[in-house]
């Protein structure tokens, strides 16, 4: 009984790092795709360039998809310092996968 349990945990086994690769493969797409870009978002700001409101992950994705064709996950934009409150180009990190992390430019366009 043993041995068909090894062949079973074998076979799950070869399943699971196959689709841990297929994850990582997709990742590294995603990344080679999003390296270096840069997006825009607008946003309205007062005349010493501060934002009224913010720009946040969720405006990021929809830049991103929007103006690059890659789809990403708001889980996946890494803003260490809260939202976006000012013009300007800001560096962002988009963490794909726990290995593969793609930097992006997200430049904020006040509006007035």
């Amino acid at each position: 009984a043993n041995k068909v349990n090894l062949a079973e945990f074998e076979a799950r086994r070869a399943e699971l790092e196959q689709a841990q690769a297929a994850l990582l493969s997709g990742a590294q797409e995603r990344a080679e795709a999003l390296e270096g870009k840069s997006v825009t978002v607008e946003q309205k700001a007062g005349v010493d360039g501060r934002l009224f409101g913010s720009v946040t992950n969720s405006d990021i994705v929809e830049a991103v998809t929007a103006q690059t064709g890659v789809k990403i996950a708001k889980l996946e934009v890494r803003l260490p310092n809260g939202p976006l409150k000012t013009v300007g180009e800001h560096a962002v990190a988009i963490a794909l996968h726990h290995d593969v992390v793609a930097n992006i430019t997200v430049v904020v366009q006040g509006l007035n």
